[in-house]
This record gives C-alpha cells, structure tokens and sequence, in this order.
C-alpha cells in the first residue's frame, strides 16, 4: 500500500489527460466519505468520483433521483478532507442543471463548498457543458446509460447497441469535447463502441461496463467490495474475494485496471 504525505502534489486534470497519452489506465472509484476516502487515496486510485448513486448505496434510495445538491456538498467535502492524491470528481445530481444559471450555481457551490476539483453532468448537454467551462468550471461528461434518466429509458439497460443509437452516442462525446468537457465517463455501452470513442477524444473516457479499450475505469466502491445491498452488476467484479481486507481489495483493483486485467470480456457488452 502506497502512503502519501502531505507534500504529495495532487493530480490535476491535465495529469489525467497526460496519462491518456502516455497510453497509462486511469483507475478511478466511487467515494462517499473520510474514511474510504483515505483507502483509495493511500492505494493510488487516481480518481475519486462522489457519485449520486450516494442515494442507492448509502441511502438505501431505489434510484438516485431523490439525492440533493445539499447531500453532494456534504458527502464531497468528507472525502476532499482526507485525500491527498487522487482527482476529485463530484456529481451534479437530478435536475440540478437544466439550465445554465441553474447549473453554475449548483456546480460552484461543489467547487466552493466540497473541495470538487470537476463536476460530472449526464446526458448531451454541450450548451451547459460550454457554459460551466467559460465559468471556470471543469466538466466531465456523462453518456450511455444515464441513471437520472431511469424513468425515460425504461429501466438499467444497456445503451448504443444499434447502428443509430451508437452514431448518436458518438456524435454526442464529439459534441460534449468541443463544449470544453475535460473527461467523460461512458456507462453499459458496447465495448466496441466505446473503443470508437476512446479513440476518437483527446479527452481521458472513463468506463463502466464499457470493455477494455477506455482510457480507464471507475466501479462503485461498494459493489467491487460486494457489500452492496443489491445484486451486483455483471460489469463489475468482487475484487474482496481472496484478499486479505479492504486496502488490499482496493489495491488489487487498481493493479488490474493499470494492467489492462481489468474489464475482461465476461465484465463488457
């Protein structure tokens, strides 16, 4: 386990867009508070992301719809108190940014507030993206399968494998780079899609159920530690399962991805 002091310099999202070109895999998990935080920070994960699905796995929420700008505030500033690293990436939750005032001021509030160093929105929205950017804001991008969106598709399902839909996700990532999105995080595409659109960005892709091909991959900390309550996704994996406790699960975790182990083809679509 790596252990970092107080002089470590923190990873900066031009750090991210370096390793992307130097060809090196972004590890990045989900963090909700000081104590894991501390975890993931000490075992090298480069990114932690304070992600809304706080409402299911900490909440106990059926969806993340019900989660707050006041809860992201509170869980993102636990995290960025113990961390030392690692990237922080703190989500905008539902309906917090359909419009442009809207979306600056919740997103200022996770810069000013939780120690966020780039907010992540869902969905196409390249005029809030461009927007946020001229603010000063940081932005990763969000495509694929969109929880906040649960309603409107229908259910968790994955999203791209039509010739249509996949064109439209691409064109889309095209269009959220060009705003001024300084990563993107794709969720339950096909891995061959994905690969397109690793390929296509300057900008760091980070997947989920995404396959191998991305610039890197981010978990929820509770499924790949299998205590969630729910059924565990097929595209993740119990990385607790022979390891001799959490830090050393985390460990494993971010050796397989910088290895490129991890996603294998039983975790991709």
């Amino acid at each position: 386990m790596t252990l970092y002091g107080e002089t470590t310099k923190m990873l900066t999202v031009s750090d991210l867009a370096a390793m992307k070109r130097a060809g090196e895999k972004i590890s990045c998990l989900t963090a909700y508070d000081a104590s894991f935080a501390a975890v993931l920070d000490n075992a090298g994960i480069d990114v932690l992301l304070v992600g809304d699905s706080l409402g299911m796995v900490v909440q106990g929420e059926a969806s993340t719809l019900p989660v707050t700008i006041d809860d992201m505030v509170y869980h993102g500033r636990c995290v960025a108190k113990t961390r030392r690293r690692a990237f922080l990436i703190v989500d905008l939750p539902f309906a917090s940014y359909a419009l442009p005032e809207q979306a600056l001021n919740n997103a200022a509030r996770l810069m000013r507030e939780s120690g966020a160093q780039m907010v992540k929105l869902e969905g196409a929205k390249p005029a809030i993206v461009a927007f946020l950017v001229e603010q000063g804001i940081p932005v990763c991008g969000h495509l694929g399968l969109l929880p906040q969106s649960v309603n409107r598709l229908g259910g968790y399902r994955v999203q791209g494998r039509d010739a249509d839909q996949a064109e439209r996700i691409l064109a889309d990532a095209e269009a959220l780079e060009q705003a001024g999105a300084g990563a993107l995080v794709l969720e339950c595409v096909p891995a061959e899609l994905a690969e397109r659109i690793s390929r296509r960005l300057a900008i760091p892709v980070i997947g989920i159920g995404a396959g191998a091909a991305c610039d890197g991959q981010v978990l929820v900390l509770y499924d790949m530690l299998d205590i969630g309550a729910g059924k565990r996704p097929r595209f993740s994996k119990n990385f607790m399962a022979g390891a001799a406790g959490i830090a050393d699960a985390v460990g494993r975790y971010h050796a397989a991805v910088k290895s490129g182990e991890f996603p294998g083809s039983e975790h991709a679509y």
